[in-house]
């Protein structure tokens, strides 16, 4: 989905849960929360607040 990040939870090092939020996208006036699908540790943050995302764009990669 293409939009804008809206707030991002995690940073690099953080250990995650499956179902744990880790940014927010604001996409058509609309906040949808993004959740780890794993349990695992977050490896590279590539994304900041405000910045815009393209749809199939890597956001957030965890080590699992």
């Amino acid at each position: 989905m293409q939009g804008i990040i809206n707030s991002v939870y995690v940073k690099v090092g953080d250990e995650v849960k499956e179902g744990d939020l880790l940014c927010l996208l604001e996409a058509m006036k609309m906040l949808t929360p993004l959740e780890s699908p794993v349990n695992g540790k977050i490896a590279a943050v590539h994304v900041a607040e405000k910045q815009p995302v393209a749809r199939g764009e890597k956001l957030i990669e965890i080590e699992y």
